[in-house]
């Protein structure tokens, strides 16, 4: 043990590498990327009510008792969207409460979830509707093939459920539905159980029982419907639909989630010796940075993006609202120790146990160095490019709203189409 705490300390105190002498960290430029904007939904909340109006009303009935699902996310209009849901659903009639249906992260505890929801501006004041969380479950249903269906106590309870989420591309798997109300409804609703055995296998496998799984809750008539937003890479909300029992994991939300992947691009170069991000977070990505930006997904059974092809990531923060989550930690290769401080690894690890094989390489401890220069000196001299030769380098803020990034001098003449420097 006296080992193990003397290396945890030289870690601490920062490890002294050898750098080359004649080693530059390059100038980066300020560069606008030209990325898919169409028009903005202007009134979030009114467009949420509506969607319930249009697509819910019919299956509403007086006095119905509605669990409505608040994520962990970063979703744009967040605590619009839920107002909108509710003001909906009370104007139908229904007696509508919100749980928190983000499966295991808020460390896997109810006071967890709520503080989560809360430093996202989601409260009883903000959303005018009581909150109700617990991280008891109850079986539901079962699959064709087996598997328990899992639903939160308090929404089990419940008359119906309704998931409210942004539908986007996936971090851990591919199909025609991936991120958004179904996944909510079958993982989120489930809290740890039901995200667990959703998580547990691979790709294909999760693809199938997560579509199995939303099928067996629609049997059950639990499944009032969803409401489902879309946004652009800058993080405007574009699109806001309500959508019945039969459109989640349906055509409707497949034709969302195919639109949430034109606007969600990855970074717009073939290749990338060091990836510099400023920030991760549960509120950016379930892996805090979402592979479908960089490129590394890190999951056996899925094959990472041919571009761009990234050398190295350093990673230098973690937004305040994670509370010391950082699942994809792995997907780094460098970290200063002011990162490595705030880490919380008890929550850390807990989601990645839930989240199964593809959270094994992805809670791997990357380089623990002094400071920010440290690392983008050692992923310069670890990229696999001489010391005197030129480096491609990307630096953003996050991998959540990508419409700006700062490039080096190597990549100036690569420039997407559309692309400007910023003087």
């Amino acid at each position: 043990m006296a080992e193990i705490g003397s290396g945890w300390k030289q870690l601490r105190n920062g490890v002294d590498l050898p750098f080359h002498p004649d080693l530059v960290v390059p100038t980066l430029h300020e560069v606008r990327l030209d990325i898919p904007d169409p028009d903005p939904v202007d009134d979030v909340e009114g467009a949420a009510r509506a969607a319930v109006m249009t697509r819910l009303a019919a299956n509403v009935t007086k006095g119905m008792t509605v669990a409505v699902g608040g994520g962990s996310r970063g979703l744009s209009g967040r605590v619009e969207l839920l107002r909108g849901t509710i003001a909906g659903l009370r104007e139908l009639g229904a007696t509508p409460f919100v749980v928190p249906a983000m499966g295991s992260h808020g460390g896997a505890t109810a006071e967890g979830q709520v503080a989560m929801m809360a430093s996202l501006g989601m409260t009883e004041d903000s959303l005018d509707c009581e909150i109700r969380a617990t991280m008891d479950t109850v079986e539901v249903a079962r699959t064709a093939s087996g598997m328990p269906l899992y639903l939160d106590r308090h929404a089990a309870a419940a008359d119906r459920i309704v998931p409210v989420n942004r539908v986007k591309p996936h971090t851990c798997f591919k199909g025609s539905i991936e991120s958004g109300c179904t996944k909510m409804a079958v993982v989120g609703f489930g809290k740890q159980p039901g995200a667990a055995q959703i998580h547990s296998c691979g790709p294909d496998e999760m693809r199938r029982r997560l579509l199995d799984g939303i099928d067996a809750l629609r049997s059950t008539g639990r499944l009032l419907g969803g409401v489902a937003s879309v946004e652009s890479a800058n993080g405007r909300v574009v699109a806001v639909e309500g959508l019945s029992a039969d459109d989640v994991g349906g055509r409707a939300e497949a034709r969302l989630a195919e639109l949430s992947r034109e606007l969600v691009p990855p970074l717009p170069f073939e290749e990338i010796d060091v990836l510099v991000i400023e920030k991760a977070g549960k509120d950016i990505s379930g892996t805090g940075m979402d592979p479908n930006v960089t490129g590394r997904f890190w999951v056996h059974g899925l094959e990472d993006l041919e571009s761009p092809d990234v050398s190295t990531i350093v990673l230098l923060d973690i937004t305040e609202v994670s509370g010391g989550n950082l699942l994809g930690i792995g997907l780094a290769d460098f970290i200063p120790v002011s990162l490595a401080d705030k880490i919380d690894w008890q929550k850390t690890y807990v989601n990645c146990f839930t989240a199964g094989p593809s959270g094994v390489r992805r809670s791997r401890m990357p380089m623990v160095l002094a400071d920010e220069e440290n690392c983008l000196k050692a992923a310069l001299s670890m990229c696999g490019r001489a010391i005197d030769q030129p480096k491609r380098v990307v630096r953003i803020e996050s991998t959540l709203h990508l419409t700006r990034c700062w490039v080096s001098d190597a990549l100036l003449g690569e420039l997407p189409t559309g692309a400007s420097i910023v003087d």
